[in-house]
């Protein structure tokens, strides 16, 4: 199993300590929450779209370091993402925790820090967080956009 040292090191630590895009937006397109019951740890991000790209982004975190630290990255790498790379980025997450999947590559490359995590399922939830309330709010513009138009 991997030492704990290994998921709470220093490049973490920094993350986590400098989090892209904190507070919250005046008129998103959508707002999501997610919460790990297993640690309390909350997500709320808001996201505003041009299209199928992200212009604007919000988030307050209330979460432990490794959730902190992937909501810096995203924070950090979100405006400009379309909505098939942020679901591609959560989905390799995923991969890359649960079935140990290679890590996300290019600017989302930072995030293969939290490789280690794999050993530690409770800790996945959390530093998933951001991801889920990320395709939540996606989830919540598309619907928006679906619904008919009130006459």
């Amino acid at each position: 199993m991997t030492d704990l040292s290994a998921i709470y090191n220093t490049r973490i630590l920094e993350l986590a300590a400098h989090i892209s895009g904190a507070g919250r937006l005046e008129h998103p397109d959508a707002t999501a929450m997610a919460h790990s019951k297993l640690c309390g740890s909350t997500v709320t991000v808001d996201l505003k779209l041009d299209g199928d790209r992200v212009v604007a982004f919000g988030q307050t975190v209330k979460a432990c370091l490794l959730g902190q630290a992937a909501a810096s990255v995203v924070g950090r790498e979100i405006v400009g993402s379309t909505v098939a790379e942020l679901r591609g980025v959560g989905a390799a997450m995923r991969r890359m925790l649960k079935d140990s999947g290679p890590a996300p590559e290019g600017r989302w490359a930072d995030l293969g820090v939290l490789e280690p995590v794999r050993e530690y399922k409770a800790r996945h939830a959390s530093t998933l967080l951001i991801f889920d309330a990320v395709e939540r709010a996606l989830a919540e513009i598309e619907a928006k956009r679906a619904a008919p138009a009130e006459a």
